[in-house]
């Protein structure tokens, strides 16, 4: 008879077939090679998160898992920030401890639907820095649980699967880029399990599964066009953004930050093009703008500017920021780095803000008259 995890492992390599074969169709608007380079870029980063959190997840001993890295990159990361993640069993309870570690925001998210390696459905109940009782040091520590619990309290539902935490920082280089960058955090159930059983057949082969499900996810079933149902912040129109109010609610959105508003668009640039964005930072937490290509990814950061935040941006006498995209050096301050890239997303964070973020003006000009 078959081992099991034989089994599962085959289906795993099925589904890696399976991406190569049908993901980066035409219809899919990857018709190069180059297109195809980048998917299959994509593909690797997510099955190297995959490996990492999902084959050997353990809700009832839960480990807080990096999830982005300058190497590792989905589902929207950041430069600016150090995201973490762990499984969870919402019928247990939970005690987390940490430390803000001089972050500027700091926050933990309850994903719905996630069990078994799904994708976030939506999200749970949030708590940042301002709802947690923190004490001098800049530590802390949080009750995880579905029935109440005094102080600091993140609640569960049955649904919930896994906890997403945020770690924010403003420098005049990307947070993510320092080798050193250490936030202290834990996560123990509050009645203990024991040790576990050496890994048998079964064991592999649920893992190998939980990584097909996540896998899958962000490959062969994600949309292969516009969402119907796209949120009013993202643009419908290249190289302009919208500007809707801030009560907008991301909550419906799987692994989305309860407390940022967005703004985002398609950029479309010719080789001797420029976008030009003038426009004033909100009173917030914190604001950035990134780039990302089509799978939500920043390009390389370690050496390019592909990203801007608050301190990093040089301001206009008069408070305002002028920056400018384009695939080449400008000679002015606040240039974003396509590297090259004809089309790929602006993505703007404000994280908190307390007043209406001002328009984004945007006008598409030759790179020669910046």
């Amino acid at each position: 008879m078959a081992d099991r995890s034989g089994q599962v492992w085959e289906e795993l390599v099925a589904l890696m077939g399976e991406i190569e074969g049908d993901w980066w169709r035409e219809a899919r608007g990857m018709p190069t090679a180059n297109d195809r380079a980048e998917a299959r870029i994509f593909a690797l980063n997510s099955l190297q998160h995959a490996l990492e959190f999902w084959s050997q997840a353990d809700p009832a001993r839960p480990w807080f898992y990096r999830w982005f890295s300058p190497t590792k990159k989905l589902l929207g990361d950041n430069p600016d920030a150090i995201y973490y993640g762990s499984v969870i069993d919402p019928d247990r309870d939970y005690v987390v401890r940490g430390n803000l570690a001089g972050a500027v925001y700091t926050s933990f998210t309850v994903e719905q639907g996630t069990a078994g390696g799904a994708m976030s459905a939506k999200l749970g109940a949030t708590l940042n820095d301002d709802e947690i009782e923190i004490n001098s040091d800049g530590s802390y520590e949080l009750q995880l649980s579905q029935s109440p619990q005094p102080g600091n309290w993140l609640a569960l539902t049955p649904e919930s699967g896994s906890i997403t935490t945020r770690h924010y920082f403003e420098w005049n280089r990307p947070a993510a880029t320092d080798p050193n960058m250490h936030i202290p955090l834990s996560i123990e159930p509050t009645v203990d399990p024991g040790p576990p059983a050496i890994p048998d057949d079964e064991a592999c082969a649920q893992g190998l599964q939980r990584v097909i499900t996540f896998l899958r996810s962000v490959t062969v079933e994600w949309p292969d066009g516009p969402r119907e149902d796209m949120p009013s912040w993202s643009s419908p129109e290249p190289n302009r953004f919208t500007n809707p109010p801030l009560d907008e609610g991301n909550r419906t959105i799987g692994y989305a930050a309860a407390d940022n508003a967005y703004r985002s668009t398609r950029y479309r640039l010719g080789p001797d093009e420029a976008l030009e964005i003038r426009g004033r930072f909100p009173d917030c937490r914190f604001a950035n703008v990134v780039l990302n290509n089509r799978f939500i990814q920043t390009p390389p950061y370690r050496d390019r500017r592909v990203s801007l935040n608050r301190r990093q941006t040089v301001l206009e006498p008069d408070g305002s920021f002028r920056m400018i995209l384009a695939h080449r050096d400008p000679g002015v301050p606040n240039w974003l780095d396509t590297a090259g890239a004809p089309t790929g997303t602006l993505f703007w964070r404000y994280l908190l803000p307390t007043e209406q973020p001002s328009q984004l003006e945007t006008q598409v000009i030759p790179v020669d008259d910046v």
